[in-house]
């Protein structure tokens, strides 16, 4: 089945299991970075891509069924198929208090084992993944492991909020917040002063009137630059952010109301917290609904008679998610890889 979300590529394994409805991953990685998915030779649940960030790392996302028997040999095998640097990811279904866990269970000792063996470093705290429901209580399933080149310049976080799972999402980054990817600024040609523009825009005779032809033509791009630079706005280099139509106050304040019933439930594991939880997730899951359907039906009341072809095409391209996409991928040439944006365009 296609899976396209906007501004992402997919590597993914799907699991065909019947009517038991489990298992399958996916690793989603944005246009902004370069990639590329590899290809692994693994029965094991598992995916991996390169991405390039400050440098070409490889991310590895895998699931171990938890009654499932697997074979040590098996996760020797993919991690030998990872380029160096990688990170490894995913639910591992192990009790071990090497990770925090108040036991460790056979397949803790196996994962444990795996660890050893392969000289890994692991990147979880003390912090739980993963939230139980039927007995209230929070273990840790979920692991991030990586090779120890880039143990030092990662840093590792469990967010707070489930966002209606029963794990908590892991935060891998890098330990400086330098490297933030920007947008190039681009002119904004609607907003321009052109009288402005047309009057610092002169290219005089003395300008081209050099020996070499090469510094001619460099004096006009710079006059023109110079111009459009005090002339033509441009756009901000921070990253646009997709705005929800439907997003609005009364999900919000829902929003909020869930979240703070999911933290006093969190330190106050008792009936009374946690039906006020599930009241405030269901009563937000509700009010998001609603909103979603109201701005589906403003959306479709926007095409009238009146309305032109072209904005007819356009706003079904925007309801089927059909839009223009640039991802960079990561380039190989003979024996030579191009990963970093600066290569890529320059090859």
């Amino acid at each position: 089945m296609p899976f396209k979300i906007r501004g992402y590529n997919s590597a993914r394994k799907d699991i065909a299991s019947g009517n038991n409805i489990s298992g399958g991953i996916c690793i989603l990685t944005s246009n902004l970075y370069p990639s590329s998915p590899l290809s692994l030779h693994s029965s094991l649940q598992a995916v991996a891509v390169q991405v390039y960030t400050r440098t070409l790392v490889t991310v590895c996302n895998i699931y171990l069924p938890p009654h499932a028997v697997i074979n040590q040999q098996e996760l020797n095998n993919l991690v030998d198929q990872l380029p160096k640097p990688f990170i490894l990811l995913g639910d591992f279904n192990g009790h071990s208090t090497l990770w925090s866990s108040g036991s460790t269970n056979s397949r803790g000792r196996q994962i444990e084992k795996f660890i050893s063996d392969n000289c890994l470093c692991l990147l979880n705290n003390e912090v739980k993944t993963y939230f139980r429901e039927p007995s209230r209580t929070f273990h840790s399933l979920d692991l991030a492991i990586c090779s120890p080149d880039i143990l030092p310049l990662l840093n590792f976080t469990v967010e707070s909020d489930l966002y209606n799972s029963d794990h908590f999402p892991l935060i891998v980054s890098h330990a400086d917040s330098g490297g933030t990817t920007h947008c190039p600024p681009r002119y904004l040609f609607q907003r321009a002063d052109w009288t402005g523009f047309t009057q610092l825009a002169a290219i005089t005779r003395s300008m081209v009137s050099t020996p070499d032809i090469t510094e001619g033509v460099q004096n006009i791009i710079d006059c023109l630059i110079n111009a459009a630079n005090k002339t033509i706005h441009k756009s901000s280099p921070r990253l646009r952010k997709f705005r929800r139509p439907w997003w609005n106050e009364a999900c919000r304040d829902s929003h909020k109301e869930q979240k703070r019933r999911w933290n006093i439930f969190r330190r106050y594991l008792t009936t009374e917290h946690l039906v006020a939880f599930k009241r405030a997730r269901a009563n937000a899951r509700r009010i998001r609904r609603r909103s979603q359907s109201d701005s589906w039906i403003r959306f479709i009341s926007s095409i009238t008679s009146s309305t032109s072809g072209s904005q007819i095409w356009k706003k079904i391209k925007a309801a089927n998610g059909i839009y223009k996409e640039f991802p960079l991928p990561v380039l190989h040439t003979g024996n030579t890889q191009y990963s970093s944006p600066a290569d890529i365009v320059n090859i």
